[in-house]
């Protein structure tokens, strides 16, 4: 975050006329990496620089803050509960100091990283990233793979937006939203498959050997098969839906997919759709970000494109 770099001085507020607020942003560096070489270069300042900062603040804080354990530097106890509140401030300090009162597409630099599950990626973000790159040519989109601690990520601010189905994110998300679109699973198998014909029982799922969806996290079709009293015949497991879809094609195996993405790939992956016998539930994907971006222009436009886009679908 090397994007407060004009010296502050708060002479007028009481205990903090003495810090440099640049020090928020090397602490903040030096707590991600642990490394004082990587702290320099993700600040754009040389590492003799980078080691008086970690020097100051030591002596501000009456701690060593990275000490050795090894060959690697480690976080000291009192640096771990520094993590979250430093993260904090500084998002904050940005909000006030660097947000611009507007955003013009055409003209401005942005860069934002959005969490997504790759159907979302396939599904959404890349028409997203195509329709973009016309108007907002200076605009930089990262695509972050769906992870377990998704919602400590957009806290601190290492993720801008989560797309994310509220049947997983309902109790774990305190943040604003936005909903985007719903979708349906689909049973999808090779389409030369023999053991399925148009349609299938529930007799015959029950017979079939699966590819399944696993990315450490209950699948929302597992947890809904599972009330129905269905436990399917899992032969292989894949950690991304794109692939457990891939897997299907020349098998005799099936899955079930969510069906935007299973008709996208249908053609290139040799896949033909049955609807599942059984009553599953809708999902709906919803964006989520920090309350702290909510007024942020460049955001706003961002999460506004988003939107339109899902609702196009």
């Amino acid at each position: 975050m090397s994007s407060i770099r004009p010296m502050v001085s708060l002479g007028g507020a009481v205990g903090l006329a003495s810090i440099d607020l640049n020090l928020l942003v090397a602490l903040d560096a030096l707590l991600s990496e642990c490394n004082v070489t990587r702290a320099a270069e993700r600040t754009s300042v040389g590492q003799p620089a980078m080691s008086a900062s970690l020097a100051r603040l030591r002596r501000h804080f009456d701690d060593q803050l990275l000490i050795r354990q090894g060959r690697n530097l480690v976080r000291t106890p009192l640096a771990e509960t520094l993590v979250d509140p430093v993260r904090e401030a500084l998002s904050a300090a940005e909000a006030v100091f660097v947000r611009s009162p507007d955003f013009d597409p055409r003209k401005d630099h942005a860069a934002f990283t959005i969490m997504a599950a790759d159907y979302v990626t396939m599904v959404l973000l890349r028409p997203l990233l195509a329709a973009i790159a016309e108007e907002a040519p200076h605009v930089r989109i990262g695509v972050q793979s769906f992870e377990r601690d998704f919602a400590d990520r957009l806290r601190r601010g290492h993720a801008d937006m989560v797309i994310i189905p509220t049947e997983l994110s309902r109790g774990r998300v305190a943040f604003p939203y936005e909903p985007l679109f719903t979708d349906r699973y689909v049973l999808i198998v090779d389409r030369d498959n023999p053991d399925v014909g148009e349609t299938v029982t529930v007799e015959q799922l029950a017979s079939l050997r699966f590819v399944a969806y696993s990315a450490g996290i209950l699948s929302i079709v597992d947890s809904e098969l599972e009330a129905l009293g269905l436990r399917l015949q899992v032969d292989v497991t894949a950690q991304e839906f794109v692939v457990a879809s891939f897997l299907v094609g020349g098998t005799r195996l099936a899955s079930f997919a969510l069906e935007r993405l299973a008709k996208q790939l249908a053609d290139v992956a040799r896949l033909r759709i049955v609807d599942c016998p059984l009553p599953l539930r809708s999902i709906h994907e919803t964006l989520y970000w920090n309350p702290r971006r909510t007024e942020d222009p460049a955001h706003r436009w961002l999460r506004g494109r988003i939107v339109e886009l899902a609702r196009s679908l």
